[in-house]
């Protein structure tokens, strides 16, 4: 049966961020991975990929979660990691004044009581486009948006950095910066 890219793009997504072990797969440091290596572990979990569907993969996503090597013989994960091997070294940016949060409603009360934190990956997600972060909430249920005032935390010291796909990336929001 032939894989949808959606459904290649989310096993992708599971083993370039959170599990290449699952498959046998080694990132390096900034996250790239062998393209031969993980068509090898793949098959080897009955997952059958090739150059050619991965290629497709990353030139036909929308958000663009997934970038070649120029050699085409690597591909990684942008952003999003939650395992430890990866730490990519993004250069700090100066976001813009605001950045949106997308998020569930059932989320609200504690994030307005202890901030966003990244949970179980490396950054909390922001998004220079609303519109973004409403298709960000709607993957977890009843969409609620969050504006984050990006600036005073730059200027307070807080890094950011912007990941290939322009996803703004910071390890925490305090709650002062956050608002509805």
């Amino acid at each position: 049966m032939k894989k949808t890219h959606n459904e290649v793009s989310k096993f992708l997504s599971y083993v370039l961020r959170h599990q290449p072990e699952a498959i046998g797969l080694e990132l390096d440091s900034e996250g790239w991975a062998n393209i031969d290596a993980l068509i090898a572990g793949a098959a080897g979990q009955g997952q059958s990929l090739d150059k050619q569907l991965i290629e497709a993969v990353v030139e036909g996503s929308d958000k663009k979660r997934f970038a070649l090597s120029e050699d085409g013989l690597r591909i990684r994960a942008v952003q999003g990691h939650s395992t430890a091997k990866v730490d990519i070294a993004f250069t700090e940016k100066k976001p813009p004044d605001i950045l949106y949060h997308g998020t569930a409603s059932r989320f609200l009360t504690a994030i307005l009581a202890e901030g966003l934190t990244a949970q179980s990956r490396q950054y909390v997600h922001l998004s220079a486009d609303r519109e973004v972060a409403i298709q960000v909430g709607q993957r977890y249920g009843t969409p609620v948006v969050l504006e984050i005032n990006a600036l005073a935390m730059f200027e307070q010291g807080y890094p950011f950095y912007q990941a290939e796909n322009g996803v703004w990336l910071t390890r925490q929001v305090a709650v002062e910066f956050i608002s509805q």
